[in-house]
């Protein structure tokens, strides 16, 4: 049933995602295992396809909206689990300030919220001290960043400095990611580096 579950969401078959979470419902499967076994372990697999170049952007949101029906159909019994749902931890996420771009920054959101993060999107075009703010604010682990242009990746050491003047950067990671960026940048300003949504999975769950 799972094993359906998980293809289910691969193949972005949404029609068929709630009839099947039901079904393992009244089967006595738990809402935790369908979320961890069955919906997020389909959206690690279309993780792979798309780093494989198998899957590209439009099947990625149809993979994600099918797994997000299913999610809503257990979130209440999650929810009133008396062990709540368990975080891997807290990411905020935004597109620097002077960069409109927002595609690759929902997909990483996605691919992360799909392995267990609380993800707290902040938009496009955000200054640097907003970032900050809002790691402060939530207590985050880590501060992700997107950049498409050249010219804004100077943004990214601006909001790595103001880190580091609040005294946060030891416990929130920063980590950069968007056409424009590198490794060696990365290096350069004091950050970690993801070069797509899967490797920023991968990236998490390493730093974690």
């Amino acid at each position: 049933m799972l094993k359906k579950i998980c293809d289910c969401v691969y193949n972005y078959e949404t029609d068929k995602i709630a009839a099947l979470v039901n079904e393992a419902l009244a089967a006595g499967i738990p809402a935790r295992e369908i979320m961890n076994e069955g919906l997020m372990k389909g959206m690690e697999v279309v993780g792979e396809s798309f780093k494989e170049g198998d899957y590209f952007v439009p099947e990625v949101l149809m993979a994600a909206k099918t797994m997000g029906e299913g999610l809503e159909i257990i979130k209440p019994l999650l929810l009133s689990d008396s062990g709540g749902v368990t975080s891997r931890g807290k990411v905020v996420i935004g597109t620097v300030h002077g960069d409109l771009h927002d595609i690759g920054k929902k997909l990483v959101k996605m691919f992360i919220e799909s392995a267990g993060y609380e993800v707290f999107d902040i938009g496009i075009d955000i200054p640097a001290e907003q970032f900050v703010e809002k790691a402060k604010e939530l207590n985050a682990d880590f501060l992700c960043m997107s950049a498409m242009l050249t010219t804004t990746m100077k943004e990214m050491k601006v909001i790595v400095d103001l880190m580091s003047e609040a005294g946060i950067k030891d416990k929130v990671k920063p980590v950069i990611g968007g056409a424009s960026c590198t490794q060696k940048f990365a290096d350069e300003i004091g950050s970690f580096f993801a070069f797509d949504a899967g490797s920023a999975v991968e990236l998490l769950k390493k730093l974690s």
